[in-house]
């Protein structure tokens, strides 16, 4: 045992030896497209699907472990027809990948393009038009994706892709448009879809005095990384709902500075921390002193 034990480093040695070039790649392009199809099914039905699968495949292996032939045999004869049910079950999926693989933006399904610059033009124009339906109590909702994907959501709406501008989202929110009442899906810096239906909270213990348009905001951040944006027709109050909490009456100000720690990579320590106040830039300047509107 101990001789076995000292040729090991040896062993290990005399194998990386004859690992190429072309396997290390070959194990890159694995993980990397094995990472983006999770990315794509995670925040869909597929993630349910490929739960129950992980499931059905544990239940296979107890089985043939404690020796239960009945369910064993049933269980590995639905497997000889795995492929194919995979198949049907996971058809829009599927689907989606070939559609984008053969689409235009195939390379940015790979590589996500976002920027700095990008996020910070969105985050100020998205203040500036929250600003200004506040103040007219136009109702707004507006969801930054994050890391989960949305696109179940971005389908049961009008798909726009459409890059962020104050004029759009308030277009967008306009009391007699015919996407006003749904939610826009912003990704990277682009208004991806509107008119988007998102899941309702299902938190008991929210108060009653919120409106379909909040518990919607706030579901949506129970069910997402997503950072959500909520302007009251009621009251033209300003909230943000992340992680299923719900921050409310808030001034352009602490809207602005909460998207940016949210939505823009850390500032690494030692940098100046006095950014250009992207609000101060776009909102129209006023005579005189008025309070903003809530």
């Amino acid at each position: 045992m101990d001789f076995a034990f000292s040729q090991l480093p040896a062993a290990v040695g005399r194998y990386l030896l004859t690992i190429q070039f072309t396997d290390v790649l070959d194990i890159g392009i694995m993980i990397f497209a094995l990472y983006k199809v999770f990315n794509l099914v995670q925040s869909t039905k597929a993630a349910s699907l490929l739960k129950g699968l992980f499931v059905f495949l544990a239940l296979l292996v107890l089985s043939s472990a404690v020796q239960l032939n009945g369910i064993h045999y049933i269980m590995s004869k639905l497997v000889e027809w795995g492929v194919l049910a995979l198949i049907i079950l996971f058809q829009p999926e599927i689907r989606r990948i070939l559609e984008q693989m053969g689409s235009r933006r195939f390379i940015a399904f790979f590589a996500h393009a976002e920027t700095g610059n990008v996020m910070e033009q969105t985050i100020g124009q998205t203040v500036l038009a929250c600003t200004e339906m506040s103040q007219s109590r136009t109702g707004a909702l507006i969801v930054f994706e994050r890391e989960i994907l949305l696109d179940d959501m971005v389908r049961s709406g009008t798909v726009l892709d459409a890059s962020v501008s104050s004029e759009l989202l308030k277009n967008i929110f306009f009391v007699k448009a015919p996407m006003h009442d749904g939610a826009a899906i912003i990704r990277h810096g682009r208004v991806l879809g509107a008119g988007c239906m998102l899941p309702l909270s299902k938190n008991v213990n929210l108060s009653r005095d919120l409106g379909m348009r909040h518990r919607a905001g706030i579901g949506m951040s129970e069910n997402s990384d997503a950072v959500v944006v909520i302007v009251s027709e009621e009251t033209g109050a300003i909230s943000v709902a992340i992680g299923g909490m719900l921050k409310r009456h808030l001034k352009p100000e602490t809207l602005e500075n909460l998207l940016r720690n949210e939505l823009l990579p850390r500032e690494e320590p030692g940098e100046d921390k006095q950014k250009f106040n992207l609000l101060n830039l776009l909102r129209p300047k006023k005579n005189g002193g008025g309070a903003d509107g809530e």
